[in-house]
């Protein structure tokens, strides 16, 4: 049995509020997902023990909120498990009183409660690629057992609706023996099926509203906070000693449901998680490492409702899989895919679905460009990204470095040299190779085209419009690899031609972003305004980390010093330097002031990787040395999102953790670097 991650809890000396900032997730290979807190209490509006991805155009809709548990030993004798928080700050956090541990199991979550001389255990898990939740109760040891009760509360809606919106009230309720369905006047929604398993058990219609339930962190965030559940009465049971009751509810067809028992569910989910160890890397099945090959699981998909993508894939004898950029609240974007593609596949075994992802997001080059992002529910992505397309380079020099497969060069190499053809005389965005120096350039009026994409109406808070940094040493290095693979095929003349447009924007590179007398890069040149911009910023760390670096050998060492003295973090790199006028040490706050931080100072975790190939340029026989900067990085799998790596941290000591409890490129960056330096 492996315990990966272990929370003891004893609320006499602890804080409750831990239990309400620690959070749980686990996805279903589809896109959906559960996720709460660690008491037990919603308080985000993604909260939900069912977060279903369902077909175009509905997306990920919650489905099943919350369940209030109840143990009762007599008819006035009643103990509950469980967290809600009504309007007005009070908190039923019963359930505190009597939990003694929080563990992820093979990743997966497991509560330990003790109630007088009753041990019990509860667990959670989602069949892979099923919108269905499994909720199993067992009697550890105890006298006198009592009867459990589960009240379950609804409100469908979609997780990004605000929590007082969505398909409110007429539910319906039908029943047919030990199966019940809760449906809503939305036709286009497809009904919640439940049924309690392993256990005899009655469902009792009682029909009541939830009002006023509070969601802190929603209030926090500056979004509407207090909404109502709905709840259609309870299931009962009279536990066993050793006896496990099991909770269903799923969109799923009931031949599905009921494919699978409860004990067959959860043993084929631990053969599968199993199999995600074997198949790592040799460094990477066990420790920290194996809970990181646990984290990138949930983020590789087969996105749900795609039809036509399916369709035209399975043709092709492949399969469709892409990236969820993080939970909750992102779908799949290109950038942060190809960024994360070797932590979250190759450094675990994954090489085919690598494979199909590189394939999938090749289907929808358009005008030399990949999406940006799919938007949640839609079929069609969106383009606005001017440094993606280049990391899909970057994607494939890896995919070929770990699996030397040559057939998915041959198939991709001329979407990628249409790629490099459509740069160099310009496409959307303005989009274009410069001809005077051979650098990239890019930037349209209100957009936000760089991984610094913080937008809020009108604003965009980092437009970086001209020559960036990272740009141009992703664009060398789409160059080089272009023309490596061409040699490889024998194009050798084509190559050749690359070879020169890339060494024009090297040798301009080297002379237009150097700051000689602070021994940094420009973050920008050629501003819309005439100026360069000095901000030192961690983009110009990839003028180094990359396969092939644009920046010359001996200015290495001083970016490096600058970057580390200025930037580095315990949790990654600040995003500007305290120095600037612009800087901000804390991201939290409503939406525009949270945008306002975004890239102004606010740690990116998954900068950490890209600083660590560039120190291991410099010093490649330091993996120790290395090592030290992720040293912090185990304490953080127990916070937060437990188990996971979140989007971003604070600039400044604690460091808080903020933004998405649980972010692709930070564990797929973290883990990559965890095994590098081994």
């Amino acid at each position: 049995m492996l315990e990966s991650r272990i929370m003891q809890w004893n609320g006499d000396h602890i804080s409750r509020e831990k239990l309400l900032t620690r959070e749980w997730i686990v996805t279903n290979g589809l896109g959906g997902y559960a996720s709460g807190t660690v008491s037990g209490a919603i308080t985000r509006r993604y909260h939900g023990l069912l977060v279903a991805a369902l077909p175009a155009a509905l997306g990920r809709m919650v489905m099943f909120s919350h369940v209030s548990e109840h143990l009762r030993f007599g008819d006035e004798d009643v103990v509950s498990l469980g967290g809600e928080e009504r309007s007005g700050g009070q908190l039923d956090l019963h359930g505190a009183d009597y939990l003694r541990e929080f563990r992820l199991e093979w990743g997966l979550p497991v509560w330990i409660y003790k109630v007088r001389d009753l041990v019990l255990e509860k667990r959670i898990i989602l069949p892979h690629a099923q919108n269905t939740v499994h909720i199993t109760y067992r009697v550890l040891e105890g006298g006198k057992i009592p009867r459990l009760e589960l009240r379950p509360a609804f409100h469908f809606r979609h997780h990004e609706m605000a929590v007082n919106e969505g398909h409110p009230e007429p539910y319906k309720v039908s029943a047919v023996e030990n199966r019940y369905e809760i449906s809503s006047a939305n036709a286009h929604l497809p009904p919640v099926r439940m049924r309690l398993c392993d256990t005899i058990s009655r469902f009792t219609i009682c029909a009541t509203n939830i009002h006023h339930v509070v969601y802190r962190i929603e209030e926090e965030r500056g979004y509407n906070s207090v909404g109502d559940l709905w709840s259609p009465g309870f299931f009962h049971m009279d536990m066993s000693e050793h006896g496990n009751a099991t909770l269903i509810a799923s969109t799923e067809s009931w031949e599905s449901i009921d494919a699978l028992t409860p004990a067959e569910a959860q043993e084929v989910e631990h053969q599968r998680r199993k199999r995600l160890l074997d198949d790592s890397a040799p460094n990477g099945c066990e420790g920290v490492a194996a809970e990181l090959v646990f984290a990138a699981d949930q983020f590789i998909i087969t996105p749900a409702g795609r039809a036509e993508e399916a369709a035209r894939a399975h043709a092709a004898g492949d399969e469709v899989r892409t990236v969820i950029a993080g939970y909750h609240w992102f779908t799949d974007w290109g950038r942060d895919t190809m960024i994360s593609l070797e932590g979250l596949t190759l450094c675990t075994g994954r090489h085919r679905e690598a494979g199909y992802i590189l394939r999938t997001f090749a289907h929808y080059v358009r005008d030399g460009l990949i999406p940006n992002m799919f938007p949640d529910g839609e079929k069609e992505g969106l383009y606005h990204t001017a440094d993606a397309t280049l990391w899909f380079f970057h994607a494939l020099q890896s995919y070929l470095h770990h699996t030397n497969d040559r057939a998915t060069l041959r198939l991709l190499l001329p979407t990628m040299r249409d790629i490099v053809e459509h740069h160099l005389r310009g496409t959307h965005f303005n989009i274009h190779v410069d001809p005077a120096d051979g650098l990239l350039y890019q930037g349209q009026e209100g957009y936000q085209l760089t991984w610094m994409d913080a937008k809020m109406g009108d604003w965009v808070v980092t437009p970086r419009r001209g020559k960036a940094v990272e740009i141009n040493a992703l664009w060398f290095n789409a160059l080089m690899l272009l023309a490596g693979w061409l040699r490889e095929e024998n194009e050798t003349s084509a190559a050749d031609c690359y070879v020169q447009h890339a060494q024009k924007a090297m040798r301009s590179f080297n002379e237009r972003f150097w700051i000689g007398d602070a021994g940094y890069l420009f973050d920008v040149i050629d501003c819309p305004d005439g100026n360069n911009d000095p901000a030192c910023r961690p983009n110009q760390v990839f003028a180094i980390s990359l396969d092939h670096p644009v920046l010359a050998r001996e200015r290495w060492e001083s970016v490096l010093n600058v970057v580390k003295n200025q930037l580095l973090t315990p949790f990654g790199l600040r995003s500007l330097s305290r120095e600037h006028p612009d800087y901000k040490p804390n991201y939290h706050g409503d939406l525009r002031t949270r945008d306002a931080a975004y890239h102004q100072g606010t740690v990116w975790a998954w900068l950490i990787g890209p600083f660590i190939d560039a120190w291991l340029k410099l010093h490649p026989d330091d993996k120790k040395g290395a090592r030290i900067f992720l040293e912090d990085f185990p304490r953080h799998l127990g916070e937060a999102g437990i188990g996971t790596i979140s989007e971003v941290f604070d600039a400044e000591s604690p460091f808080t953790a903020r933004g998405c409890i649980a972010q692709a490129w930070s564990v797929a960056e973290v883990l990559r670097c965890w095994i590098k330096t081994a």
